[in-house]
């Protein structure tokens, strides 16, 4: 979980404690390297902190997101999920076989600069998952 302990710093500057189940939490979604339900977190982290609780897990993903160290998607079907915020990205999904592309998010810069200057709006993000058909589907389409 050392890793982690690289944000802790930035936790403590807002005033908040660094608790164990946080970090534990933070470690996993970290290393998954995708996207995460709250119950796939649970059944991680409790590999390595075995009295957390899954309350306690949505609880600090909702905490974590809201501290820009999580991002929160919306995954087909309305389930939400949450991937470590490593850099301002966006996604864009197969809808057919569920492979997925990260996009950065500089081309998407405009646009963002847009909606604060014709809305009431400021600082506004989103974490945005895009749909289409990949290459290997749209092969198969044509078949």
């Amino acid at each position: 979980m050392s890793c982690a302990s690289e944000y802790a710093p930035q936790l403590r500057s807002r005033g908040y404690r660094i608790t164990p189940q946080r970090m534990a939490i933070l470690h996993v979604l970290r290393h998954a390297g995708s996207h995460l339900t709250p119950k796939d977190v649970y059944r991680r982290a409790k590999k390595e902190f075995p009295n957390l609780t899954e309350p306690t897990v949505y609880t600090t993903l909702e905490f974590l997101a809201k501290n820009g160290l999580a991002h929160l998607s919306q995954a087909d079907g309305g389930h939400l999920t949450y991937e470590f915020s490593s850099s301002d990205h966006h996604h864009i999904v197969c809808r057919i076989c569920g492979n997925e592309v990260e996009l950065k998010h500089a081309p998407l810069e405009s646009f963002y600069r847009y909606l604060e200057s014709t809305t009431v709006f400021i600082r506004i993000d989103s974490h945005l998952i895009f749909r289409g058909v990949c290459p290997d589907c749209q092969k198969t389409l044509k078949g």
